[in-house]
């Protein structure tokens, strides 16, 4: 299931120059490539990203589950990675940010997209925060 509508959410993204509907529309998204850390191979996902104090962020949240996303597993063992945001294409490195910076950064993202406070609620998790560096 999961990979037929991230399918359906890159194609859109990639017809229309970055922009979705539904649950992302009106918010910015970017495509993560990043390396399976066990197959080694190109993985890709729609994430939802956002820019604060010059910094482009994007959250692990899955939703609240308790456990991290595949995508984050795969940047915490090679944190080289890839984007397209918008009509652009880029390599980034994913830097996690500590605890301190995370809390205020979170409560920032919160104020714009309120569902991520929705998620750190239903889970014991600290839902990190990843900041994508350009190279």
């Amino acid at each position: 299931m999961a990979d037929n509508w991230n399918d359906s959410i890159i194609a859109e993204f990639r017809a229309n120059d970055g922009k979705v509907g539904g649950p992302f529309e009106g918010h910015t998204l970017l495509l993560l490539h990043t390396t399976g850390a066990k197959s080694g191979q190109t993985r890709v996902n729609p994430v939802m990203a956002f820019e604060l104090d010059g910094k482009l962020l994007i959250v692990g949240s899955y939703a609240g589950a308790d456990h991290d996303p595949a995508w984050l597993h795969n940047l915490r063992a090679d944190p080289h990675a890839h984007i397209e945001i918008g009509t652009e294409s880029y390599d980034v490195l994913a830097c996690e940010l500590p605890r301190a910076e995370r809390d205020d950064a979170y409560d920032r993202i919160v104020e714009q997209a309120p569902g991520f406070g929705e998620y750190q609620a239903k889970t014991t998790r600290v839902i990190p925060v990843i900041e994508l560096r350009r190279r």
